[in-house]
Order: structure tokens, then sequence, then C-alpha cells
């Protein structure tokens, strides 16, 4: 199988990237483009900004919130509003309660681990502390929601 060519046929996909450090926002998107996955990332760096941007209020009213993502690629640890809130949020909602959600964190907690599930994420990836490591796990991550897995629609 040929994971890039595949990739490619997905370019398009809309991924929202929700993750407060720069740095791992930035490896992130390495990650994603890295699998030709990288066309259309909205990152917000809150909490509060995620739920607006999904939403469609506050700083972007302007947004249709018909625009569903294909993937929401979700911290934890985010000021303002933490992730399991806007996880909360996203599996509350009839419109958003499919989209994959992925968390993406530093936490290896098994509180954490098992609220995240209970609230609705689809996925749970500890963030490698390598950047090599941290691009390929993503990378991977990344395939998987958007080019292997089939979500309903």
């Amino acid at each position: 199988m040929n994971v890039p060519l595949m990739a490619s046929a997905y370019q398009e996909a809309e991924i929202l990237l929700i993750e407060d450090n720069p740095s791992d926002a930035e490896l992130t998107i390495r990650a994603l483009k890295k699998s030709n996955l990288a066309n259309n990332v909205f990152h917000v760096k809150d909490g509060e900004e995620a739920l607006e941007f999904i939403f469609g209020n506050g700083r972007y009213a302007d947004r249709d919130p018909n625009r569903l993502m294909d993937v929401i690629l979700l911290d934890l640890k985010l000021p303002k509003v933490d992730g399991f809130e806007v996880l909360k949020r996203i599996k509350a909602d009839n419109r958003l309660k499919l989209t994959p959600v992925v968390i993406v964190t530093s936490s290896q907690e098994s509180r954490d681990l098992d609220e995240a599930y209970r609230l609705g994420a689809n996925g749970y990836v500890v963030k490698p502390i390598d950047a090599g490591s941290f691009i390929d796990s993503l990378s991977q991550a990344g395939l998987y929601w958007l080019v292997i897995n089939k979500p309903p629609r």
C-alpha cells in the first residue's frame, strides 16, 4: 500500500489543531505536511478560541459553524478552557458528536486517559519528547484518521 499516494487524495481534509504550545503546534503541522495532509489546518491556541471557532461565534462569528472538520486534534492542558471541557462541548452537540476528536497530550496519567474516553474521545496520543518521534507519531495518527479510518457521515 502506497500511503503517501493515498494521503494526496485526501489533502483537502479540514483539520482543527487546538494546541497552546507553539513548538508542539509547529511539529504537528510538520507531521501533517510530511503525510500531505496539511492543506487545511486551522490552528487555535486555547480552549476559548477553539469553542469560538467550532461554534462560529466571538472572533469567528463570520465562520460557518456548519463547516465541519474531518478531525480535531485536541491538547488537554489548555489556557482559559481546558481540553476536557472543549471535548465535552463537542460531543454534546448533535452536529459535531461524530467528528473524530483525537487527544494529543503530554499526559500519561491514567485518569486523563480514562476521562478523555469517557467524554467521547476517539483516540489518545501521548506526545513523544523526541522531535523525530513526535513527527512520526502525529504523521501516523493523521494518516489513520484521514485516510485509513472511514467515519460515518
